[in-house]
C-alpha cells in the first residue's frame, strides 16, 4: 500500500518522504519493524517511541510518522501519533468496523459478563458476532488470546477486518476507559452503547473519579443509541453527557424504561420478571449475585436497540452460561466450596462477597490481593470491605509487578487494622490457596478473588504460570 493511501484524509505537519512509496506494513513497536516498514513513534507513559526512531531505520522502516524529528529522517511529522495510528489503521484495513454492528460496553464492573451475553444474545438469533474482551477475543466460535481489555487500535482494526472476513455481522466489545481517552477506538462508530457502572479504579491513570467518569462517558458521543444503568449513582450526568437516545435500565426504580421486579436470587443463579413497554417477560440466568440481574438487564437493552424482542432475549439468556473467573465454581469433591472471581477493586470485592454470604451454609473464605503499580489508594478499602464481608480473611499477592509483593499486602493490612475476623498473612499465593483449603470446612465457600480468568502472576515484567485451577487440582492430588 502507498504511503499517500494510508495518509488519506490524515492532517499532515510536514513531510520528508516522497508520498509514493510502498509501505510493506505499519508497525508502533521498534522492536518488530521490517525492511519496508511504516514506524509510528508513539508518545507512551514508561517510554517515548521518538527514542526508537533511529533502531527503526536501522531494522528497515523507510518512513517515520512522528510529533517531531531531526534534519535527514524520512518522517512525517503530524500533531498526535497516537490518534494517527488510528486513522492509518481504518485507511490499511479498509475501516472494517462499518461493515459490523458494533456494540460497545463501558464501566467498571460487569463489563465481560455483559459482553458474552449479549453474544449468546444475538448467536440465538442467527448472527455470526464477534467478541473483544479481558477474558478473550472471539470470532464467532473461534478464540483469539488478548492481553488488554480494548487491543491498541491497530490490532484492534485488524481484528474487526478478520471478523468480516469470517462472515461476522456484529461486533461486541468491551471499551475501557484507558481506550477511550488513548484513541484505541478512535474512528470507530458504535450502533449501540453500554454503561453498566462506575466505581473506584484506575485511579492511578484517571486521578480522579469524575475525569474516570468523563472518560467512560466519551462512548456515548461514538453511538447511535445508548443503555445507562439508572441504579448508579452517576447515571444522571452520564444521561446528560451522552449525544444520543437512551434506554435506561434499572434492578430498582419503577421510572426505567427496562427494569427487573421479583427478583429471586439463588446459588444457582437468579429469575426475575423484565418490563419494558408494557410488556413483561420472566427471566432465568444461571449465574448467581444481584449483579446478574443488571449484567442481564444491560444485556437485554443493548439488544433491545438492535431490534430483538423481550422475549427472545429472556429465551437465550435461559440457555446463557457462566464466564469463566465470574462467580466460577470449581469442581472439588469435597463438602465446601471454592469459588473464583475476578474482583480486583472494591465494589467488585463487595458484590461477590454479599453474593456469597447469601447462600454460604457456613463460613465465607476471602483470599485476596492487589495489584501492583495500579491505584494504591483503593487497597485498604478493599481490605476493609473483606474484613467486613468475610469470616475469615487470606491476604496474599495478586500481581505484584515492579512493587515488593509485602509493600502491597501492607498497603491492605492499613485497612484491617480493626478486623473482627481472623487475617492471616501469606505472600505465596499457591501456599495461601493450601491454607484455605487446609482451613474449610463443611459448608464454607473459598472465594478466590483477583485473578479471575488469567492464568499467570506477573512479577517484574515477567509473567509466571499461575491457573487457580491447576493449583486446586494439585493439591488434591498431593
Amino acid at each position: 500500500m502507498k504511503l499517500c493511501d494510508l495518509l488519506q484524509d490524515i492532517p499532515v505537519i510536514s513531510s520528508a518522504v516522497d508520498l509514493d512509496t510502498e509501505i510493506r506494513e505499519v508497525r508502533y513497536n521498534s522492536r518488530e519493524v521490517q525492511p519496508g516498514d511504516l514506524f509510528v513513534a508513539i508518545r507512551g507513559f514508561a517510554t517515548d517511541g521518538h527514542a526508537y526512531i533511529g533502531m527503526a531505520l536501522e531494522k528497515g522502516a523507510v518512513a517515520v510518522i512522528c510529533e517531531e524529528a531531526g534534519i535527514g529522517i524520512p518522517a512525517v511529522v503530524v500533531e498526535n501519533a497516537r490518534a494517527v495510528l488510528a486513522d492509518l489503521a481504518g485507511n490499511r484495513f479498509g475501516h472494517p468496523s462499518q461493515k459490523l454492528k458494533m456494540i460497545g460496553v463501558t464501566g467498571t464492573n460487569g463489563k465481560t459478563t455483559t459482553t458474552t451475553l449479549i453474544k449468546h444474545i444475538l448467536e440465538c438469533q442467527g448472527y455470526k458476532v464477534g467478541l473483544i474482551g479481558t477474558n478473550q477475543n472471539m470470532i464467532g466460535d473461534a478464540v483469539i488470546p488478548t492481553e488488554r481489555t480494548t487491543p491498541e487500535s491497530y490490532e484492534l482494526q485488524a481484528l474487526f477486518a478478520r471478523m468480516v472476513e469470517a462472515g461476522c455481522t456484529h461486533c461486541v466489545m468491551e471499551v475501557s476507559s484507558h481506550s477511550l481517552v488513548l484513541d484505541r477506538v478512535r474512528g470507530v462508530h458504535f450502533a449501540t452503547g453500554v454503561f453498566t457502572n462506575l466505581t473506584q479504579d484506575h485511579l492511578d491513570f484517571h486521578k480522579t473519579m469524575e475525569a474516570y467518569r468523563e472518560a467512560k462517558a466519551k462512548l456515548f458521543s461514538l453511538c447511535d443509541q445508548g443503555v445507562i444503568n439508572l441504579d448508579d449513582p452517576v447515571a444522571d450526568k452520564m444521561l446528560a453527557d451522552a449525544d444520543c437516545s437512551c434506554i435506561r435500565f434499572s434492578a430498582e426504580k419503577d421510572e426505567a424504561d427496562l427494569s427487573a421486579k421479583n427478583i429471586v436470587l439463588g446459588a444457582s443463579g437468579v429469575e426475575f420478571v423484565a418490563a419494558e413497554k408494557g410488556s413483561i417477560v420472566r427471566v432465568t440466568l444461571g449465574i448467581p449475585g444481584r449483579f446478574s440481574v443488571e449484567n442481564a438487564l444491560a444485556a437485554m437493552g443493548a439488544c433491545l436497540t438492535l431490534g430483538v424482542s423481550l422475549e427472545a432475549c429472556a429465551a437465550a439468556l435461559g440457555t446463557a452460561q457462566g464466564v469463566k473467573g465470574r462467580a466460577e465454581v470449581v469442581p472439588t469433591d469435597t463438602d465446601y466450596t471454592v469459588l473464583i472471581d475476578y474482583a480486583h477493586a472494591p465494589d467488585g470485592v463487595s458484590n461477590i462477597l454479599r453474593t456469597v454470604r447469601g447462600f454460604a451454609e457456613g463460613r465465607v473464605i476471602a483470599l485476596f490481593g492487589c495489584g501492583g503499580d495500579r491505584d494504591k489508594t483503593k487497597r485498604p478499602i478493599m481490605g476493609s470491605i473483606a474484613a467486613t464481608l468475610a469470616d475469615h480473611c487470606i491476604v496474599t499477592s495478586d500481581n505484584p509487578r515492579t512493587e515488593e509483593p509485602q509493600a502491597i499486602i501492607d498497603d491492605i493490612l492499613t485497612g484491617m487494622q480493626n478486623a473482627k475476623v481472623p487475617v492471616d498473612v501469606i505472600c505465596d499465593r499457591v501456599q495461601a490457596i493450601h491454607h484455605a483449603m487446609d482451613i474449610a470446612q463443611a459448608g464454607d465457600v473459598i472465594v478466590l478473588m483477583g485473578k479471575g480468568h488469567e492464568t499467570y502472576q506477573e512479577i517484574h515484567h515477567v509473567k509466571h504460570h499461575m491457573d487457580e485451577r491447576e493449583i486446586i487440582a494439585d493439591y488434591f492430588k498431593k
